[in-house]
């Protein structure tokens, strides 16, 4: 399942600009193996989404990870549950550290909502609480990574 992440990060630099290509080298990048590993020990993400007006939306959110999939534990109606049904589409940042020491991985793709009971058993167990009536699924379509010097030493 790494693999997934090291080819979607591999074809998403294949489609991106110059100066996404030349922000983050290819050196900074973290491999597959690192992807997984780094992702699967993080909790929480800054999320995107656009409101209905075209502004920003950004809020904190766990999730629980799945190959290139993306669960996020929400309630029904929430601001971003509602805007993720008017328009389908989230972006994911899961950074750690400063300066010499910052990771961050930038993740987008579609997105939808999903009632909890359409939602794998082994996500849902993944949370703790009845908070979760709603989730938020992001399928990942593209993947950026940058692990600063110090970050992986």
């Amino acid at each position: 399942m790494s693999e997934d992440l090291g080819v979607l990060q591999d074809q998403s630099f294949a489609r991106a600009t110059s100066a996404t290509v030349a922000a983050y080298p290819a050196e900074r990048r973290l491999g597959a193996g690192q992807l997984a590993d780094y992702l699967d020990r993080r909790a929480f993400a800054v999320i995107g989404t656009s409101r209905p007006d075209g502004r920003a939306h950004a809020a904190m959110s766990s999730y629980v990870r799945t190959g290139a999939m993306f669960w996020l534990p929400t309630v029904a109606g929430a601001v971003r549950e509602r805007n993720v049904r008017r328009m389908p589409w989230l972006t994911m940042t899961v950074t750690e550290g400063d300066r010499n020491d910052h990771i961050v991985v930038l993740i987008e793709g579609p997105a939808e909502a999903v009632a909890a009971d359409g939602v794998p058993h082994e996500v849902r167990s993944a949370v703790t609480g009845d908070w979760v009536d709603s989730w938020i699924r992001l399928q990942a379509a593209r993947l950026f990574s940058y692990a600063a010097d110090g970050a992986l030493a």
